[in-house]
């Protein structure tokens, strides 16, 4: 069985949190923090954040950075605080994890955030994917998304894309038509369930146009193989050919049999 982890909450001063190493999360709205500055100053910190202690005699945060941010931008000096005695993979779990179910990351963000996890565990994807509570399928889904080049993360970024949007363009070839396929998603303002569709059309194999015998010396090749098949088969075929000023004539003969030749009976009147 696996050892529990002790907690406990303590008041502890916010200018002795030191940011987590493993933080997923890269940005920060100042607009959305200012909101939650105010909600905390006036109801208070309705959850505490999370950390362990460090070597230094300090603590090192594990989750509620934005809850932190928070507090110090309205003056708040004191805060609750679950304490854990966590190793170093652990902390950068429980980070990526709280970050996840709150929905606080963007897809990159948490595609790089398990990217780093997978280096420092060491450990397969499936392994992974079962310490994180996830299915090994959609760990692979998400670490798909850092195939995409900086200016299409740009683009996705930029318009607050949905991870399904994302995926449905991952279908694409890498290139150009991947840049294609994501602007005018944006342009166009549609769901995942249209990107979905768009994909599908590009994916269409495209229909060869009809290919016209403009060639006469073509067209005549064809003609003479056609009756050396016949010749060879058995069948006393022949072919003529007479050239006028604007026209090429040819006259294919190819006989018939007995029972071809015999004349159809003519159907009965009806009295």
């Amino acid at each position: 069985m696996r050892k529990r982890q002790h907690a406990a909450v303590e008041l502890i001063a916010t200018a002795e949190i030191v940011p987590s190493p493993y933080q997923a999360r890269r940005t920060f709205d100042e607009d959305e923090l200012r909101e939650l500055a105010m909600s905390i100053l006036h109801n208070g910190l309705l959850q505490p954040v999370s950390v362990r202690r460090t070597q230094d005699g300090r603590y090192q945060l594990i989750a509620g950075e934005r809850r932190l941010r928070a507090c110090r931008m309205v003056g708040i000096e004191t805060i609750p605080a679950v304490v854990y005695e966590f190793t170093d993979d652990r902390t950068a779990a429980l980070g990526l994890l709280e970050n996840m179910q709150r929905a606080a990351l963007d897809p990159f963000e948490q595609a790089e955030g398990l990217r780093e996890l997978l280096a420092m565990w060491r450990c397969p994807a499936d392994i992974a994917a079962k310490r994180l509570g996830i299915t090994a399928r959609t760990l692979r889904a998400k670490l798909r998304l850092l195939e995409l080049t900086d200016e299409q993360r740009e683009i996705c970024t930029a318009s607050g894309l949905a991870e399904g949007h994302i995926r449905a363009v991952l279908r694409l070839p890498e290139g150009e038509g991947r840049t294609k396929a994501l602007r005018m998603i944006v342009d166009k303002r549609w769901n995942v369930a249209q990107a979905r569709a768009m994909v599908d059309r590009m994916l269409e194999p495209k229909k060869k146009p009809a290919v016209m015998v403009r060639d006469v010396r073509l067209f005549a090749n064809t003609i003479d193989r056609a009756v050396r098949l016949l010749t060879a088969g058995g069948v006393a075929a022949t072919s003529e050919r007479r050239e006028g000023a604007d026209f090429c004539e040819y006259v294919v003969r190819i006989p018939m049999t007995r029972a071809e030749r015999r004349p159809k009976k003519r159907a009965a009147k009806q009295k």
